[in-house]
C-alpha cells in the first residue's frame, strides 16, 4: 500500500481525530457513574458518538472544535430507567381505550412521551411491556422519532387470566382462547414458544407477570401467576435466544419461584419478604422498586371513579408498601436498579423517583449510580453506557446545580445528549 493511500485511509476511518472536529464539554463539575467523588473542572472530549478523552481542567481544542460551556452545571451520565410504558398513560379512559384505540393508535401517542422522557436527562430505557414498544424503538433507532435508547420487552409474558392476559375483564364473547403468540402460557411448551415468538418479534428481553398485579381487572394482585417449571423454561429459552427475563411481581411466592427460576430482575416487589431479599442476594437478583407507580395509584385509589372497583382497593392496598419495601431491600443489601413504571406515573416526571429514593435512605449518589452504572449492568451493556469514560457512547446530561446536595436538581434537566447529538441545551 502506497504512503499516500494509506493516510488517505487514515484520514477516512478516523477525521474527527485526524482533522481536530471534536466536541469538547467544558464541566464545572463531573459525576462520572463510577467515583463517589464529584470531579471538579474537566473536560469531555467527544469524537462522532463516543467519549475520546476526559482530561482535567478547561480544554479549549483547536479551531475546528465546538466548544460548550458547561462550567456553570453539573454533568452526569445519561439516565436510565429500567422500568417504562410508553405506549400509554394511566387515566380515567385506560380501561376503555383498547375497545377503540388501534396499534398505529398508541403509536402516534408514544412519540410526544418518548421525547419527554428523553428530554427528562433519560437517554435510555428498558420498555416492559406494550404492543408498540419494539417498533418505537426501530423508529427512534432510525430518526424517525425522538426518544431515548430503547430495549424492549414487547408484549409482556402471563397466563390465562393473568395479570398480562390481555383479555381480562372483557365480555366471554370477546373472550376467545390466547396462546403464546398473543403472551399467554399454560404449560413448559407454551413457555418455549411465546418466548420464540417475542424473538421472532424482535425484542431485546422478556418480561413475565409472575404474580397478580394492581391494574389487571382480576380480583389478586399477589398471588402466583406461573409454576416454577414454567418460569425456568422462559429464563433458559431466553437465555438460547441471548434474552434477559424481566419479573413483575408483587406477592412473595411469585417472587421465590422467578428468583430461584433464574430471572434477572424483580419489578415493584411489594411484599418480599427476608427470604425473598436473602435469595435476591444469593442469586444477584436486581431489585426494580418503581416507588413513583404506587406512590402514583394509591393517590388515584382516593379519587371516586379513577379505577374499576375490582382494582380500586388493590391499588389503596399496595400501592402505599413500595418505599417501606424499597427501604428493607437496600438495607439488606440487595442490588436495586432505576426503575419508575412511567406510563402508570407520568411520562418525563422519572426523576422524581430519586427524591423518593433518598426519603427512604438512599445516598443521592448511590441513587444516581441505580440509574447509570448499576442500570448499564443489569442490562449487560456497562461496556458501552452507564458511565462517563473514554471509549463509551457518549450519552451525557447536565443540571444546573449540584445533585448530591440536592437532588430534585434531576428534575429540571439543562443539557441532554444521546450517542454525541444534542437535544437539548437550555433548562
Amino acid at each position: 500500500m502506497s504512503q499516500f493511500l494509506f493516510v488517505f485511509l487514515f484520514l477516512i476511518v478516523l477525521p474527527s481525530v485526524t482533522l481536530g472536529q471534536n466536541l469538547i464539554l467544558q464541566c464545572g463539575k463531573l459525576i462520572d457513574g463510577k467515583s463517589n467523588k464529584i470531579k471538579h473542572e474537566v473536560s469531555i472530549v467527544i469524537s462522532g458518538n463516543k467519549i475520546l478523552v476526559i482530561k482535567n481542567g478547561y480544554v479549549t481544542g483547536s479551531k475546528e472544535d465546538r466548544i460548550i460551556d458547561l462550567k456553570g452545571k453539573t454533568v452526569l451520565p445519561g439516565l436510565m430507567d429500567m422500568h417504562t410504558h410508553l405506549s400509554g398513560q394511566l387515566s380515567k379512559k385506560s380501561y376503555s381505550e383498547k375497545f377503540y384505540m388501534n396499534p398505529e393508535d398508541y403509536a402516534y401517542r408514544s412519540i410526544p412521551f418518548a421525547e419527554r422522557t428523553l428530554m427528562a436527562g433519560f437517554t435510555t430505557v428498558r420498555e416492559l411491556g406494550g404492543s408498540i414498544s419494539t417498533a418505537l424503538r426501530n423508529a427512534i433507532n432510525r430518526g424517525d422519532v425522538v426518544g431515548p435508547r430503547i430495549f424492549s420487552a414487547g408484549k409482556s409474558l402471563a397466563t390465562t387470566g393473568g395479570h398480562a392476559d390481555p383479555t381480562n375483564g372483557f365480555s366471554r364473547s370477546l373472550v376467545g382462547d390466547p396462546g403464546p403468540a398473543e403472551g399467554v402460557i399454560n404449560s413448559v411448551e407454551d413457555a418455549r414458544k411465546a418466548v420464540r415468538q417475542r424473538y421472532k418479534n424482535g425484542a431485546d428481553l422478556i418480561k413475565i407477570t409472575a404474580t397478580g398485579g394492581v391494574l389487571s381487572l382480576a380480583k389478586n394482585g399477589q398471588n402466583p401467576q406461573f409454576t416454577e417449571e414454567e418460569i425456568r423454561a422462559i429464563v433458559n429459552t431466553a437465555s438460547d435466544y441471548e434474552m434477559h427475563v424481566a419479573a413483575h411481581a408483587h406477592g412473595a411466592e411469585g417472587m421465590k419461584r422467578a428468583i430461584r427460576a433464574g430471572v434477572r430482575s424483580i419489578e415493584h416487589g411489594t411484599l418480599m419478604d427476608d427470604e425473598v431479599m436473602e435469595l435476591m442476594r444469593e442469586h444477584g437478583t436486581y431489585y426494580v422498586p418503581t416507588i413513583s407507580a404506587g406512590a402514583w395509584v394509591a393517590a388515584k385509589a382516593k379519587v371516586d371513579g379513577f379505577f374499576p372497583e375490582l382494582v380500586r382497593p388493590k391499588a389503596a392496598e399496595i400501592g402505599p408498601k413500595i418505599q417501606k419495601t424499597f427501604e428493607k431491600a437496600y438495607a439488606a443489601g440487595v442490588k436495586i436498579a432505576f426503575g419508575t413504571d412511567s406510563g402508570v406515573s407520568p411520562h418525563g416526571d422519572n426523576a422524581k423517583e430519586f427524591q423518593l429514593m433518598v426519603e427512604s435512605g438512599m445516598s443521592p449518589m448511590t441513587a444516581i449510580q441505580s440509574a447509570t452504572r448499576i442500570a448499564a449492568e443489569l442490562l449487560g451493556v456497562e461496556n458501552s453506557l452507564g458511565t462517563i469514560e473514554a471509549g463509551k457512547l457518549a450519552d451525557i446530561i447536565a443540571v444546573s446545580s449540584d445533585p448530591i446536595a440536592d437532588i430534585n436538581a434531576l428534575q429540571k434537566i439543562y443539557f441532554v445528549m444521546k450517542e454525541g447529538v444534542i437535544y437539548k441545551e437550555a433548562e
